[in-house]
């Protein structure tokens, strides 16, 4: 009880936070409302295709936040989350696969469409269980999950940190985006999985569907922000902070570095996979391009962007970031990547703390008082 108050009263005394949590009911309000409570000839109608890229967006804040707790917090530079990320899309893909049934293209209810196609004889045994939900929720973490504690056990237990870390779980994702474009791993090679039907006996086409997915977005990420910021907020939290600013030193005053990295790693790889899992069926896809490495640049950009170490900035990043994107691939398709460049390096060199810092700064310059006038002669 003491514990569950007070992280109620830090995300009530957190400006940052009031604010994150006022936006995210605003948005679970307002954007079903205007969906679905109001005519489509209407100006104030939400079409269910922007409930969906909200939904988008809302996803990939929850893969920031778990990012920044990470980087911002430990001090590691991860370039690897996109492969959580993805692999916890692939697993609720297989899910959706498995939904279609007699309704596939070539009318197979046991193999998907595209193991017909190549004239695949029997289910792979790694597919086995994941037409049943609550299994293809269980490997969105498992999966993920031992990744991340196989990979981090070996990494931070050889002391591996800085850009080295940063360069092998690029590695790490890299490598995965090879594998799962070939059509023998059983994922659909290059295309991926696609031409999803229905999720729970529901159809992901109808608005009220749609809807459901982007509120789940919402409160998949209001309870990670909430999760996150009782870590930091712990003694725990504490000692990552010591980890992130005098790795030595936490070491040399009797703490297990390695235990703790090693924790925080996984905890964020499990929400990078809840995140995946949720962008699936809004988006209708997943392939191996999920996995590419300027995606895991693009999201250490939403977080300095957004303000590195604040989890709200992180956020906040995210959904400026890929609004841009969205602008720009669609009105300049040719120059977002030039954007994004560009956006990184003014924010490294001219906002280090990000939009967040920024805002702070200019709070602190109006709180200041003035300076007392000189008396006249």
């Amino acid at each position: 009880m003491t514990q569950s108050k007070s992280l109620l009263g830090t995300l009530w005394t957190e400006r940052g936070s009031r604010a994150f949590y006022a936006v995210l009911l605003l948005a679970a309000v307002l954007v079903p409302v205007l969906n679905l409570g109001v005519a489509e000839s209407s100006a104030l109608h939400v079409p269910t295709y922007t409930v969906a890229l909200l939904g988008k967006y809302l996803c990939y804040a929850l893969l920031a936040i778990a990012v920044d707790l990470v980087w911002g917090y430990c001090g590691i530079l991860s370039l690897g989350h996109t492969a959580f990320f993805a692999l916890g899309g692939y697993a609720m893909g297989m899910y959706l696969m498995r939904q279609i049934g007699t309704r596939g293209v070539y009318g197979d209810p046991l193999l998907p469409d595209f193991m017909v196609f190549l004239n695949w004889k029997e289910l792979p045994w790694f597919w086995h269980g994941m037409d049943t939900f609550w299994f293809a929720m269980l490997m969105v973490l498992l999966v993920p999950g031992l990744l991340a504690y196989a990979f981090g056990w070996f990494a931070f237990r050889s002391r591996v940190t800085g850009v080295y870390l940063s360069i092998i779980t690029q590695a790490l994702t890299y490598a995965l985006l090879l594998a799962f474009f070939r059509n023998e791993m059983g994922f659909g090679g290059n295309n991926g999985l696609t031409d999803f039907k229905d999720l729970l006996g529901f159809d992901l086409q109808k608005p009220g569907v749609r809807v459901a997915l982007f509120l789940a977005s919402a409160l998949a990420l209001g309870l990670a922000y909430a999760a996150c910021r009782a870590v930091i907020a712990s003694r725990l939290g504490r000692v990552i902070e010591a980890v992130r600013d005098a790795e030595s030193r936490t070491r040399f005053i009797g703490y297990r570095v390695e235990n703790v990295k090693l924790w925080v790693w996984v905890f964020s790889a499990l929400l990078a996979a809840v995140a995946g899992a949720l962008y699936v069926p809004q988006v209708g896809i997943i392939n191996p391009s999920e996995f590419a490495p300027i995606g895991a640049i693009e999201i250490v950009v939403w977080v300095a962007v957004g303000g590195r170490g604040t989890l709200y900035g992180a956020a906040l990043g995210a959904l400026l970031v890929n609004y841009a994107k969205t602008w720009f691939t669609g009105a300049l398709p040719e120059v977002w990547l030039f954007a994004l460049g560009g956006l990184f390096v003014g924010v490294t060199l001219f906002l280090p703390q990000g939009i967040v810092g920024l805002i702070a700064q200019l709070q602190a310059r109006l709180r200041r008082p003035a300076p007392p006038k000189e008396a006249s002669a």
